[in-house]
């Protein structure tokens, strides 16, 4: 027989056309799907003894008449059965067509089967359970978990008892009364929930929809868009708006509204992020540079604070020209980054009309429940349900034309609850059936009962583009829709389309044609419909077509997560797969190289997210080793050390190479997780580690070992070790074509040149070097250059000291822009040397204010050291007692080892001590301080002490020595081409002469 793709039904051999529905049959290969269906077990109790004391041929005729019965009874309400074993009979509802109540029907079967049975003088017992199946042609026509908890549910009723899955009674508890049980089943390990059934109304829906919030209409968000369109245009100025709804209610259409009333009057470009869009950051960022005809690598730079502010100054240039309106779809599936761009833009363009419009799902404040609060130019709009009148409108004119009875067209508008998308599928199922229809008690149920009317290409073609995702390209589904029997896609496509499932949209692949699902839960339930072996094969095949086809922004992480997906899917359906562990390295290998680049960008959270994706594919060996270095790394940036040491010790069972890896990790990892090795201990080990790698020809490695070293000696106040250390590190990053840790990189070989005592000249060239070096900085690294060049040309007496300050209040300013309001006070510390020209109470402001802002973040690593600076300078305008308070405080706050912070506060208190009058303390914390200083290389580190030491000896009345002081620090300054510290120094000189003439 051949069973007809349209409706379903077998017709006898020889029939051209199906005699149920006049479609066309066609011979097609048996396939194999996966669905959600009820399976219904009966039993009879007592069957034994009946047989006992009844004669054969009575027992016989007995049989037939439930045989019979129970046939009929399960046919009449749409269940197939599958197959009598003695006196037991199994029945499926939802095969070879899901109705949207098949758990309904069952249990209405089922409790008209037991009445009967016990007409019939007998007693039956009966299970009932819904789950996922795999369905097919063949003797057993479905198999899966959810048939063997039905089988087992029937075992455990008791004579004229029904029970329930739970899953079943979820979909009739509106229509049923049931009382919880817990069994204990075989094959189970755990206790299952089961429901014994104690009643059911004949007529009442399984799932009563039952309205929570009120209805409005749409009227109001209509307008809401239109004023906050006009807002942006006549203001010149940037507007965050978000559509907040559940799936179906409405958001696509009141946006695709909004567009048509602006046609013409802006530029427009839509993304949307993927609903698997783990470690693909910025996807729907590409998505609209490519429309709006911007080269993403413009826009998408080597961090997401350089992206950002690329992103911003591109999309202002845009909207400088014509009003630009974005819209980002199911922005609830987008990464950190991509939503803190979209708050970066909303909060800082300035002077452009820019409108982002974003649609989300309430699962949005979920993972960032202050989206756009506090915002003055931004609002939110949840998208209610339908009001009835709308509602009744909007059925109107979806069912115009279909032969409707009065109360099935009520019971749709009643059911449907007010949206949309729920009566457009319920109008285009009831056009389909001609009419004749029942209601679904949910959307998920409806759509897989719609997708049941397609033909067998139809099928095809749209199961295939689900692989792909909401948008799916034609040359990836002819790539996967190859058969026996060839299936024309351009054809089917068309179909799909008139029948309003699927949309063109915009190819991201040149030269093919893309669609669009016309909503996502239509693309879930067609991909929900295929087998877990399917979709493994599908996926696999589909990567395979991607990397032949085209090459995108994010291939690695596209391609990996496909590959992913195939390879956990065939792990789940066959651990003991040969080419299992082929599969999942190929999938670990994209996710890797993803991950890697990511940390290449300094996008931290992608780096994270893809690499342990790509570690929990795989064994403990080489491959899984070579990714633990790039994730700790990411994990470090961070400071997230749990488990860390356990990464760490993994690597330390693999090779040479591994150990020495591991080796350097160790080093990063020990002292911000509270490890008890001392710096001289785990430099030592760096020493024996380098050499391996190098050996090995392992840059990055290398350039690690180098890097730990550089924040070992840094922590030791080795500058010039430090800087060394870190111009080998950047030497190795380059020669391995890395960018990791580019923006650190420079600021700490700026910083390290200038503590470790070089000259001007010298510093400048590094300055130079890095600058000609760094091809397509970013604004942010740009600017922090320009900040280094500034900081050193006021000091060398070539800029202004109000270009100086100018230039170090624009880069904190873009910091904070960029939410990174911790490295825009610690930017600014230049700001309290430049104070220092304009005389001891702006100095003692700028210092207090310092101090306020730390402490104001919560900072205790920097906090110590402001409050000795702020020390020293209420010595400088009188306020000793006060200082000596602010050393106190400062006191716990410091690090015992930490020798910068040791020098600062001895210093702060020798001179409060010292206007107090009391040498001998003050006289103790100068010689402890240059005990201190004896193991300091950081010049300015102890320039600075000296210079609070030269005031000290100054206040003991101890001139010569003050003179001396800083006569040494002007000529060591003069000496080095700082000609501002020179001058400062001198003007200290010139103090001393006008107090002590003599």
């Amino acid at each position: 027989m051949l069973t007809c793709g349209q409706c379903g039904r077998e017709s006898p051999d020889g029939f051209g056309f199906c005699p149920a529905c006049g479609a066309p049959l066609a011979t097609v290969p048996a396939r194999e799907v996966r669905k959600v269906v009820t399976v219904l077990f009966c039993d009879l109790t007592g069957s034994t003894a009946i047989g006992d004391r009844t004669d054969p041929e009575a027992l016989r005729a007995l049989m037939n008449r439930y045989y019979d019965a129970a046939r009929l009874v399960l046919e009449r309400h749409g269940g197939t059965v599958e197959k009598f074993v003695g006196d037991a009979v199994m029945a499926v509802f939802g095969i070879p067509v899901a109705s949207e109540d098949d758990a309904l029907r069952a249990t209405r079967a089922a409790t008209e089967l037991r009445e009967v049975v016990h007409g019939l003088g007998l007693e039956a017992r009966i299970g009932v359970n819904t789950g996922a199946v795999v369905a097919g042609e063949g003797d057993t026509l479905v198999t899966g978990d959810a048939v063997n908890v039905a089988a087992r549910l029937e075992q455990a009723a008791g004579a004229g008892e029904i029970l329930l899955g739970t899953d079943t009674l979820q979909l009739v508890r509106d229509a049923v009364s049931a009382e919880p049980l817990e069994l204990t089943l075989k094959g189970k390990p755990d206790p299952v929930p089961a429901h014994r059934l104690l009643g059911i109304d004949p007529s009442a829906a399984g799932v009563a929809r039952h309205l929570q919030r009120p209805m409005v209409g749409r009227e109001r968000e209509r307008e809401r868009l239109r004023s906050d369109f006009r807002d942006v245009v006549a203001g010149n100025a940037c507007r965050l708006s978000t559509l907040i709804g559940s799936a179906g209610i409405g958001k696509s259409r009141l946006v695709a509204d909004f567009l048509e009333q602006i046609d013409g009057l802006a530029t427009v470009a839509r993304g949307r992020a993927l609903s698997y869009g783990e470690g693909i950051t910025y996807w729907p960022l590409v998505e609209m540079l490519i429309q709006l005809g911007i080269e993403p690598s413009d826009a998408i730079l080597s961090s997401p604070a350089e992206t950002q502010l690329a992103t911003r100054a591109l999309l202002e240039r845009r909207a400088a020209e014509r009003p630009l309106v974005l819209v980002v779809d199911d922005l609830h599936w987008a990464e950190p980054p991509m939503l803190d761009l979209v708050e970066h833009v909303a909060d800082w363009s300035r002077g452009v009309p820019i409108l982002l419009l974003c649609l989300a799902r309430p699962e949005l404040l979920d993972v960032r429940s202050g989206w756009a609060g506090g915002k003055l130019n931004a609002t939110s709009v949840l998208l209610e349900p339908l009001a009835e009148s709308e509602a009744g409108a909007l059925a109107d004119e979806l069912l115009a034309g279909i032969d409707l009875d009065d109360a099935t067209r009520v019971r749709i508008i009643a059911t449907a609850e007010g949206n949309p998308l729920f009566l457009e599928e319920m109008a285009a199922l009831a056009r389909d059936a001609r009419g004749t229809v029942d209601v679904p008690p949910t959307i998920q149920a409806l759509l897989q009962a719609r997708l049941d009317t397609l033909n067998h290409d139809e099928r095809v073609v749209i199961e295939r583009g689900s692989v792909e995702g909401q948008v799916f390209h034609r040359g990836a589904v002819t790539a996967l829709a190859s058969l026996p029997q060839a299936v024309d896609v351009h054809e089917q496509l068309g179909a799909l389309v008139r029948k309003e499932l699927v949309r063109p949209d915009h190819a991201l692949i040149v030269g093919d044609d893309a669609y669009r699902f016309r909503h996502l839960l239509i693309r879930d339930t067609a991909y929900e419909g295929l087998p877990k072996a399917v979709r493994a094969d599908l996926h696999e095949r589909f990567a395979g077509w991607l990397d032949a086809s085209t090459q995108l922004v994010e291939q690695d992480e596209i391609v990996g997560y496909h590959l992913e997906q195939a390879a956990r899917y065939r792990a789940e359906l066959d651990p003991d797969d040969a080419a299992g562990p082929e599969l999942a390295e190929r999938a670990a290998t994209r996710l890797g190289a993803a991950g890697v680049a990511a940390f290449d960008r300094t996008d931290l959270h992608a780096t994270r997210n893809l690499l342990e994706r790509a570690l929990a594919l795989l064994d403990e060996g080489p491959l899984r080793r070579s990714m633990i270095p790039p994730l700790v790394d990411a994990r470090l940036e961070v400071s997230d050390v749990e488990g860390l040491p356990e990464l760490v010790g993994e690597l330390d069972r693999g090779d040479e190479r591994d150990r020495a890896t591991a080796t350097v990790l160790r080093a990063l990892v020990d002292p911000a997780s509270g490890g008890s090795r001392s710096y001289a201990e785990l430099e030592a080990d760096l020493d024996a580690a380098q050499p391996v790698l190098e050996r090995a020809g392992d840059l990055m490695g290398a350039a690690r070992c180098e890097r730990a070293r550089a924040m070992l000696a840094w922590a030791e106040c080795q500058a010039t070790k430090s800087h060394m250390a870190i111009l080998r590190c950047r030497r190795l990053l380059r020669q391995a074509g890395s960018t990791a840790f580019q923006g650190d990189l420079i600021t700490n070989i700026a910083a390290s040149a200038v503590f470790a005592g070089l000259s001007v000249p010298e510093i400048r060239a590094i300055i130079d070097e890095l600058e000609s070096d760094i091809t397509n900085p970013g604004p942010l690294l740009a600017e922090g250059l320009r900040v280094a060049r500034a900081r050193l040309e006021v000091q060398a007496g070539v800029l202004e000291i109000e270009q100086a300050r100018a230039a170090v209040l624009a880069y904190a300013e873009l910091l904070r822009q960029i939410g990174s309001e911790f490295e825009a006070l610690i930017s600014g510390g230049i700001l309290g040397a430049l104070a220092l020209y304009e005389g001891p109470e702006e100095h003692e402001r700028v210092l207090r204010q310092r101090v306020d802002d730390f402490e104001a973040l919560g900072d205790r690593m920097y906090l110590a050291n402001a409050l000795a600076d702020w020390a020293a300078a209420l010595c400088a305008i009188g306020e000793a007692e006060r200082a000596l308070e602010v050393v106190a405080r400062a006191r716990p706050l410091a690090r015992a080892d930490d020798l910068a912070d040791a020098a600062a506060l001895d210093m702060g208190e020798a001179y409060a001590r010292a206007l107090l009058g009391d040498r001998r303390g003050a006289e103790e914390l100068v010689e402890r301080t240059h005990d201190t200083l004896r193991d300091v290389d950081m010049a300015m580190l102890v320039a600075g002490a000296h210079r609070i030491e030269g005031r000290t000896r100054a206040a003991l009345g101890d001139v010569d020595e003050a003179r001396a002081i800083f006569s040494r620090l002007a000529a060591d300054a003069e000496r080095r081409g700082f000609v501002r510290f020179a001058d400062l120094y001198r003007r200290e000189l010139a103090a001393l002469d006008m107090a002590n003439p003599d």
